[in-house]
């Protein structure tokens, strides 16, 4: 057993910092210039974000960790059925549902930018056999590429208001990472060395928890409380300093996810008033039509920026957004 360790984290600076996989499933944003954020899915998770321009990515993925702390340790990305929708007709934000080979347990997400701010949402909702989802334990795992880049990030657990965030940063641009559940345990780790992902497949349990990681490729790991029930919001939000990180995820948290999707979809469904009335024209009711008009209006330029997603294609299951993107930017 490996015993807490209430110092820097070892094995610095990690391993050699990669992008993810190149294939999307979806790209999303909120339509307001108020929120500064795109994001893209691809195998049930969210991985490159992009911040305060749409050719910056400054995380390399986000997922879920799953296990029963005895018998195995799931990714959602890697041992998980992804399945993904949209929302709504015009809204780029997207339902997805990961499922467990065995079916015992899904995680269903329901992911939004913040219609107003810098960050992302991610509405999270475990569904199963009562008996068996109380014996998990659910961590977040968050791989910093702040910069546009995987090497010296600094990564630091704190808490904030009574609440425990995990936060990031690189020169002036900050993240941070809480929810509405609160964290039982947090953790900032060098990746293949000391970070949660290494920790939790050494003995299927979450032993270390350090407090931060400097000057490298790092990984933010926090252990959920599921205590009070099974649904509960995640918020990822950005900014120049850590108060302003940190300030920006506390308003949007503080926001009912319900009320924030709902002024979502709202934005985008009055961006798409005026949309030449053409679902009768294709086999698909028009999904691929609303899908492809929105992703253009999501590529505006809002803040002096240009789209990097390069040689992309429309197409795939549902009508959703499929692109390639370099792998080294």
């Amino acid at each position: 057993m490996k015993e807490n360790n209430q110092q820097s984290a070892f094995g610095h600076p990690g391993i050699e910092p990669r992008w993810t996989r190149s294939a999307k499933d979806g790209v999303g944003t909120a339509y307001a210039a108020s929120s500064r954020v795109w994001y893209s899915l691809s195998s049930g998770i969210l991985n490159e974000i992009y911040y305060p321009t749409i050719d910056r990515p400054q995380i390399r993925d986000l997922q879920f960790l799953i296990s029963d702390g005895k018998t195995f340790v799931h990714e959602e990305k890697r041992h998980l059925r992804s399945e993904i929708e949209s929302l709504a007709p015009h809204a780029l934000g997207f339902r997805v549902t990961n499922t467990d080979p065995e079916d015992r347990y899904r995680i269903v997400k329901e992911v939004i930018g913040d219609p107003h701010q810098d960050g992302v949402l991610i509405h999270t909702k475990i569904e199963g056999d009562e008996g068996f989802l109380s014996q998990l334990k659910l961590y977040v795992l968050l791989a910093p590429h702040l910069e546009v880049g995987g090497w010296n990030n600094n990564g630091f657990a704190r808490e904030v208001a009574g609440q425990k965030v995990l936060a990031a940063h690189k020169g002036r641009t900050w993240l941070a990472l809480g929810a509405t559940a609160p964290l039982l345990k947090s953790s900032c780790g060098y990746v293949g060395r000391s970070d949660g992902w290494t920790d939790l497949m050494d003995n299927l349990q979450m032993d270390w928890q350090f407090p931060f990681a400097a000057d490298g490729n790092i990984a933010l790991t926090g252990q959920l409380d599921l205590s009070m029930g099974y649904e509960f919001t995640l918020g990822l939000a950005f900014g120049d300093s850590f108060h302003s990180a940190t300030t920006t995820l506390q308003q949007s948290l503080d926001v009912p996810f319900d009320r924030q999707r709902e002024r979502f979809i709202e934005q985008w469904d009055r961006a798409s008033k005026r949309i030449v009335p053409l679902e009768s024209a294709g086999g698909d009711g028009g999904r691929l039509y609303h899908t492809s008009r929105s992703l253009l209006l999501a590529h505006e330029d809002i803040r002096s920026a240009s789209p990097s997603i390069g040689q992309g294609k429309i197409g795939g299951k549902d009508g959703i957004f499929k692109s390639q993107l370099p792998r080294e930017y």
